[in-house]
Formats: structure tokens, C-alpha cells, sequence
């Protein structure tokens, strides 16, 4: 009697999935994936060309024995963050819709009436994914950063902590700090356990994207390369920063203001060649604008090397575009990316009770 109940529990378990995959994951369940062998993928379907080509490659360049083997110096691997691991479209990048947030819903807040009256303006435009003019594109990049004038790099990171609470927009129960791509997780996972040395290259400001993968993804502070803020010190006035002398007692690093140093294009590859120093091996991305790094880790490259392109393309449990995802896997076999398919082989993504609204 007592093994019928033990197996009876452990086909509930089965069936439930490990990290709570019925619902959406929490953070702590995120943190808990561990992937170290092929067998220990759970996200992805079985028939998976991503996953199979990953385990392939990795178990290839991990060999000593292969013609292909890469020393555990070189196994260097790029993820973009926003629609690559993390949901970028509900139904804008999470940097966008805080700032959104903070100038038309934060009581806490008063912003200054031109960047009041830009938000009014755009928030219907972008929710609706409408086209900005070029004039209220350049406005909004400024805005990115004008909304946060002054605060210091800790009060910011608590700032993220808080919208990261707020609801997805478009999605069933998940949290924006929550909405990671299960599948592409268990990716960065298998990867850090192989030996490879994985690194985040973003057009998301660096503060942010630190702040939402802490504690989540296996990736360490130094290896977050991203979009930049303009700092400067409350105490500095028209100084040049390297003739200012910096008095602790008296001062603070605060953001300016001004606008942001994007991490986009082909801007990722002189990060990669500043903070890096190396060519990666493995680059993964979802959009033109990580065109830079996917098409760097294929050129002349001494090593084997593979680039992915994940494809929003599905309609139920994510906002996915059928015209875009057919560009988009048009542009990946063009170029020589892997394409990732999230309706045909994501087994989930955030989890079985997220679905589009």
C-alpha cells in the first residue's frame, strides 16, 4: 500500500512539472532550474531542433577527443536579454512601459510637463505598436533616462524592484519580474554547467537588466554588458568628470538625465570587444537589432560557432506576430541563424496557465 501511494504522489508531481510549470514560475522556481545533461531538459519539446543542436555542439566543443574541441577560455556565449530569455511584448520592452509608468501613474512622481505631455501622447501610440515619428522617437530615448534625473544607481535598482511586481500587460498571472522564457533558461543553464562562460549583451540599460536577473539567472554582475545611463555627481557643476574631485561627505553619483549610450547593432560588438575580449562561440538573439552580434560570432571565427534567432511566433501563449515571426525566420535562414520556434518547440514559456488575454 505504502509504494501505491509514494508512486501516486510521484506521478502527481510528474504531472504538475517540476517549478511549478502549471502556472507561472516564480522567481525562486526559476533560480532552482539545473540543466547539466541532455536528459535534464524539461521545457522544450522532444523533437526540438534548438535543443538537439545545442546538445550536439556543446557535447561536440566540450570533448577533447573532437577536432572541435574550444578550451573552457574560449567557450564564450552572448544572450540578448529582451525577447531572446525575457518577454519583450507585453507590449513593450519593460524599460519602456516603466517609464511610462513613472511619468502617467506614479503618485510619488511629478514630471515635467513637456515629458507629461510626450507620455500622453505616445503611450496609445505604443501600446498599439503604431509607428513613432521620428521627433517622438528621439523624445522618448531621451525620456528614458529624463525620468530618473537625480536618483543614484541604488535608488533606481529599487525603483525596478517595485514595477518588476506589477502585471504583464496582454498575458494572464505573470509578474514583469517573472516573465523569463523558461525554455531559454534552461539554455543558459546547460551552458554554465559546460564550462561555458555566458554573457549578457542588451540594448536594456545595465542597471536594469541586473536588477531583473539577480537571483534568477545564473550570470554574474561583470558579465552584464547593456545600454548605458549618463552619470554624474550631485557636487560637480560645469567640472570636466576627470578634473572633479569626488568629496564623500558632500556628494553623490546620480543619473543626468541625459540620454542613453545604446547597446545596439553593431555597438554590441565593440562591447563585446571592450568588456569581452574575445569572440564568442554562441550568440543568441530575436531582432535586427542583435544583427551586430549573431552575424560577429560567425565571421572568421577559429572556433565552431552557431547563432540563434528566437521567433515570437506564437499567438496563444505569448503576443506573438505571425507577419513579423515570418520575416523574422526568413531573415534567420538568410543570414545563417538557427531560427527557435517558441509555438513548435517551447514545450512552455512562462509557464501552462499564461496565455494571451
Amino acid at each position: 500500500m505504502r509504494k501505491k501511494i509514494l508512486s501516486a504522489i510521484a506521478a502527481g508531481l510528474i504531472a504538475f512539472g517540476s517549478f511549478g510549470a502549471v502556472n507561472a514560475a516564480t522567481r525562486d522556481e526559476i533560480a532552482a532550474i539545473h540543466v547539466q545533461t541532455a536528459a535534464d531538459f524539461q521545457y522544450w519539446n522532444a523533437d526540438s531542433p534548438t535543443k538537439q543542436k545545442i546538445i550536439e555542439f556543446v557535447e561536440d566543443v566540450t570533448n577533447p577527443n573532437s577536432k572541435n574541441f574550444i578550451p573552457p577560455e574560449d567557450r564564450i556565449a552572448t544572450f540578448d536579454m529582451d525577447g531572446t530569455f525575457y518577454c519583450e511584448t507585453a507590449p513593450i520592452y519593460f524599460q519602456e512601459a516603466m517609464f511610462l509608468h513613472r511619468v502617467l501613474e506614479d503618485k510619488n512622481y511629478t514630471a515635467p510637463k513637456k515629458l507629461l505631455n510626450l507620455a500622453k501622447k505616445i503611450q496609445p501610440k505604443v501600446y498599439a505598436k503604431q509607428k513613432l515619428t521620428p521627433a517622438e522617437s528621439k523624445a522618448y530615448i531621451e525620456g528614458l533616462t529624463a525620468a530618473y534625473a537625480g536618483m543614484t544607481d541604488e535608488e533606481y535598482r529599487a525603483y525596478v524592484r517595485e514595477f518588476m511586481n506589477t502585471n504583464e500587460t496582454g498575458l494572464t498571472n505573470l509578474k514583469r519580474g517573472e516573465a523569463f522564457y523558461l525554455p531559454m533558461v534552461e539554455i543558459i543553464s546547460y551552458l554554465t554547467n559546460n564550462g561555458f562562460q555566458v554573457y549578457i549583451d542588451s540594448a536594456c540599460g545595465v542597471s536594469t537588466t541586473r536588477e531583473l536577473v539577480e537571483g534568477v539567472i545564473p550570470i554574474q554582475y561583470d558579465r552584464i554588458l547593456g545600454t548605458d545611463f549618463n552619470y554624474t555627481s550631485t557636487n560637480m557643476g560645469k567640472d570636466i568628470p576627470k578634473n572633479h574631485f569626488y568629496d564623500r561627505h558632500k556628494e553623490k553619483i546620480v543619473i543626468s538625465g541625459k540620454p542613453l549610450i545604446e547597446n545596439a547593432k553593431t555597438v554590441k560588438i565593440f562591447s563585446i570587444l571592450n568588456q569581452i575580449g574575445k569572440k564568442p562561440v554562441l550568440a543568441f538573439g530575436n531582432s535586427s537589432g542583435d544583427s551586430g552580434m549573431l552575424e560577429y560570432t560567425l565571421q572568421d571565427n577559429k572556433y565552431r560557432s552557431m547563432s540563434f534567432f528566437v521567433i515570437c511566433d506564437d499567438t496563444t501563449r505569448e503576443l506573438g506576430n505571425t507577419t513579423r515571426a515570418a520575416s523574422d525566420t526568413a531573415l534567420a535562414l538568410k543570414r545563417g541563424w538557427q531560427p527557435i520556434s517558441m509555438r513548435d518547440e517551447f514545450k512552455t514559456i512562462y509557464g501552462d496557465n499564461v496565455h494571451r488575454d
